[in-house]
């Protein structure tokens, strides 16, 4: 998959608000400073102007930002879907009332889209995967939807560390370690693998 452009399409700040349009959806959850926002823009080619804002203060996003998106995909034909990012969740310091409204926003999207074709659920690589984490994966798994499984902030990690921090994961998440994605922002390791994965996604739509 090449991404061709990208543009903002609009936000959801509360349950059943209408979504910016009628194309094919891929939400992306982590936990607040999971490296989200960063990962979309690296994932985009948006790292010298970009598009999802990398804020200084995890937690602070609170609706469901869509991006549109332009592509070529490897069959030749070109396709485009809403890159969907959900606002990031498990920050201890934001307000409990403030946190108490993400989960009935994020479940309403999750469990009401007729668009959506599958999540791309973010881990920070550096350490488990928190209560948090485990609880999204569950509820995920209830909800049917395809979910890839990507490592975030892989290059803080010294090469020794970096098979044995895959396979812990995927054993703590109950998944084939080939299904787990190590990402890194920075490098851009594992961009192309996660386009391909996307592109799976998107071409299961003409199947």
């Amino acid at each position: 998959m090449r991404i061709k452009d990208v543009e903002f399409a609009g936000a959801v700040a509360k349950p059943g608000g209408p979504v910016p349009g009628e194309l094919p959806e891929v939400a992306f959850s982590g936990r607040s400073n999971v490296g989200k926002s960063s990962l979309i823009n690296r994932l985009l080619g948006r790292t010298r102007t970009p598009i999802a804002r990398v804020s200084q203060t995890p937690g602070k996003t609170q609706e469901i930002n869509f991006y549109r998106v332009r592509t070529a995909l490897e069959s030749g034909r070109e396709a485009a879907f809403f890159l969907v990012d959900l606002p990031g969740y498990g920050y201890a310091k934001v307000p409990l009332v403030v946190r108490g409204a993400w989960r009935p926003l994020i479940e309403s999207y999750l469990g009401g889209s007729e668009q959506l074709r599958g999540i791309v659920q973010l881990i920070d690589a550096r350490h488990d995967p928190t209560n948090d984490d485990l609880r999204m994966i569950e509820y995920l798994a209830e909800t049917g939807h395809p979910t890839v499984i990507v490592l975030t902030k892989m290059d803080k990690l010294k090469p020794s560390e970096r098979k044995a921090r895959v396979a812990r994961t995927s054993e703590l998440l109950g998944v084939d370690s080939d299904q787990v994605i190590p990402f890194s922002s920075k490098t851009g390791e594992g961009r192309e693998v996660l386009l391909e994965s996307l592109e799976a996604l998107l071409e299961e739509e003409t199947r």
